[in-house]
C-alpha cells in the first residue's frame, strides 16, 4: 500500500493557487492585449525609445503569463499523478508523482523569492570575481573550488557563462576568476554569495596532513544596461594587449587577444583575456569596468554600499559569511541565516541553492538574528 502524500500536495497546491492568484493572469492578459494592439498600429515605431519600452513590456508580459500558467499546470499535474497512483497502486506512477512533488516544490520557492527582488538590478545579469585570501596557495585553489561550484550552479539552473579571467596560480588552483552569469534574476540571487567564504580541510600540500584553513572572497555586480550612464572617457582610459596564457604560462593563443584596461583617474584595473577575439575580450572588460565605475561613484554620492554589495571586509578570520568544513567533520553552514547542509560534496558540486533562498528569506524577514536550519 502506498503512502498518501495528500496532505503535502495540498500544501503546494495551495501556494500554487495563492502565487497564481497574486499574479493577476486575467489582469496580465489584458494589458498584453492593449500593448499588443498599441504595437500594431501604423507609425508604432516612429517613436523608437517608446517602441523598444513598450516591446520589452510585452516580452516580460508574455514570460509572467507563460510562468504562472505553467505553475498553475504543474500543480494540477501533480495532483493528478499521485492520485492516479494510488487508485492503481502504481510504483513507477507514485515515484513520479514524488518528482513532480520537488519540481512543484521547487517552482514555488523561486516564484516566491522573485517577488523579492525589487531592486534596481536585480533581474540584471552578475559578474563575479573571486579573490584569494589568506591561506597561501591554498587560498588559490580554494579560489578555484568555489570557481567551479557556482559554474555547477550555473549550468543546473540553464545559465549561461562567460569567463573573462581565470588564471592559473603559481603552482595549483587559480589566482584570481572573473566570470559573468547570464540568467533569469541573476544578479538577485548572487547577492547571497556577497562575502568572505572559509574553508577548513586536511591541507593537500602539507605532508604532515594537518588541518589548514583558507578564505576566498566572492564580489557581485550587475550588468548595467545600456541607459545606465557611466561617464568613461577613452582619454581616460588606458588599453593594454597581451598574449593569453594558460596553465605552467604555456601560451594558448599565437595572437595578442588578451586586454587589460585601466581607468587612469581611479586606478580602476579589469583584464579579460577568455576569449580569442581581443574585440570581445575588450567588450567584457568595459562592460565590467563600467560595473565596477558606478559601483564607485554610488559609494562616493550615497554613502552606502549596501544596495550592490555587502559591507567590504578583510577576506580573513572573523569576516566570513560562510564556513565550508572538510575535517574534522562535514558540514557547510552559512553563519548569517544559520542554514547547514552536511553533504558537502553536493555543495561543492553546485548544489547552493538552498543557502540562496535561505538568505533572500533572512533579508525579507529583516535580517533577524539567526536560526539553526539544516537541510
Amino acid at each position: 500500500m502506498l503512502e498518501s502524500k495528500n496532505a503535502e500536495i495540498n500544501k503546494l497546491t495551495s501556494r500554487a493557487d495563492e502565487l497564481v492568484a497574486q499574479a493577476g493572469p486575467v489582469a496580465l492578459r489584458e494589458r498584453l492585449a492593449t500593448l499588443e494592439r498599441r504595437s500594431a498600429e501604423p507609425g508604432f515605431w516612429d517613436h523608437v525609445a517608446e517602441a523598444k519600452e513598450t516591446s520589452a513590456l510585452m516580452v516580460q508580459l508574455r514570460g509572467e503569463l507563460s510562468e504562472v500558467n505553467a505553475l498553475a499546470e504543474l500543480a494540477t499535474e501533480t495532483a493528478t499523478t499521485h492520485e492516479l497512483a494510488l487508485e492503481a497502486d502504481d510504483e513507477e506512477l507514485y515515484a513520479e508523482a514524488l518528482e513532480l512533488m520537488k519540481k512543484l516544490e521547487r517552482a514555488l520557492d523561486e516564484r516566491e523569492v522573485a517577488r523579492w527582488f525589487d531592486g534596481q538590478f536585480d533581474h540584471s545579469d552578475v559578474i563575479v570575481t573571486i579573490t584569494p585570501g589568506q591561506g597561501g596557495l591554498e587560498a588559490q585553489d580554494w579560489t578555484e573550488m568555489l570557481f567551479t561550484m557556482y559554474l555547477k550552479f550555473a549550468e543546473a539552473r540553464g545559465w549561461r557563462t562567460d569567463v573573462h579571467e581565470a588564471q592559473a596560480g603559481e603552482s595549483i588552483g587559480i589566482d584570481r576568476a572573473v566570470f559573468t552569469l547570464h540568467g533569469r534574476n541573476a544578479y538577485g540571487m548572487m547577492r547571497a554569495e556577497q562575502g568572505v567564504h572559509r574553508l577548513v580541510r586536511i591541507s593537500p600540500t602539507d605532508l604532515k596532513k594537518r588541518r589548514q584553513t583558507t578564505f576566498a572572497g566572492v564580489t557581485v555586480l550587475p550588468v548595467l544596461p545600456d541607459d545606465v550612464e557611466v561617464d568613461i572617457r577613452d582619454e581616460d582610459l588606458r588599453i593594454d594587449v597581451y598574449r593569453s596564457s594558460g596553465p605552467g604560462g604555456q601560451s594558448v593563443n599565437t595572437t595578442d587577444s588578451a586586454v587589460r584596461i585601466t581607468h587612469i583617474p581611479t586606478g580602476t584595473v579589469v583584464t579579460c583575456q577568455n576569449e580569442k577575439s581581443q574585440h570581445k575580450n575588450k567588450d567584457a572588460a568595459l562592460s565590467i569596468l563600467r560595473a565596477r565605475l558606478f559601483e564607485r561613484a554610488e559609494e562616493q554620492r550615497l554613502a552606502e554600499l549596501q544596495e550592490l554589495r555587502g559591507p567590504l571586509a578583510d577576506i580573513s578570520w572573523g569576516s566570513q559569511i560562510r564556513s565550508y568544513v572538510l575535517y574534522p567533520y562535514q558540514m557547510v553552514k552559512d553563519l548569517r541565516t544559520g542554514f547547514e547542509k552536511g553533504n558537502v560534496e553536493a555543495v561543492l558540486a553546485g548544489d547552493i541553492e538552498g543557502f540562496i533562498l535561505a538568505y533572500h528569506r533572512w533579508v525579507a524577514a529583516g535580517c533577524p538574528d539567526s536560526a539553526r536550519i539544516k537541510e
